[in-house]
């Protein structure tokens, strides 16, 4: 088992069964990403550190796969999530004001969450949803045709629907 841990966390106990099931090979990178996100919920640092000694790979090289991929969470996720669309038709739109509204009234950037752990502001590059630009997933419930005020009262009754 890498030696990074030092703890009898069973979670890291996982993340080495999946190395060790791929020969600890440096290809195993990304599925061993994945099982760690699966088991922890996200990347915390530790685990990263975990992962890069047991794979034999630079720290460096481990934390540049999980920026690079949007899939991957470097920080726990809120209860609540709004995910932006921020491809062509939802920018031309006003995904940046939809973006800089949910910062103002929440103190949060894209890849944040609330410090009560209510919601993470996320984006992604294009839902498909072109023709209701702008749009947002509110949890699992796309909105189109999102304004500043749209997207602060969707993302409270978000909040409101589940804490009801």
């Amino acid at each position: 088992m890498a030696e990074a841990t030092t703890t009898q966390d069973t979670r890291y106990k996982q993340v080495d069964r999946t190395m060790r099931k791929l020969g600890y090979d440096k290809s195993a990178l990304i599925e061993s990403l994945h099982t760690a996100q699966e088991v922890f919920g996200y990347l915390e640092n530790d685990v990263l550190k975990f992962i890069a000694a047991g794979l034999k790979l630079p720290q460096s090289k481990v934390f540049g796969v999980a920026t690079f991929y949007h899939f991957f969470q470097l920080k726990p996720k809120g209860k609540h999530a709004c995910v932006v669309c921020t491809g062509t038709a939802c920018y031309i739109k006003g995904a940046n004001r939809l973006i800089e509204a949910m910062e103002k009234r929440y103190g949060i950037k894209p890849g944040e969450t609330t410090e009560d752990g209510e919601i993470s502001l996320l984006t992604a590059r294009c839902f498909g949803s072109c023709s209701l630009a702008a749009v947002a997933v509110f949890d699992k419930r796309t909105v189109g045709y999102l304004d500043e005020t749209k997207i602060i009262e969707e993302s409270e009754r978000m909040r409101n629907v589940a804490n009801a």
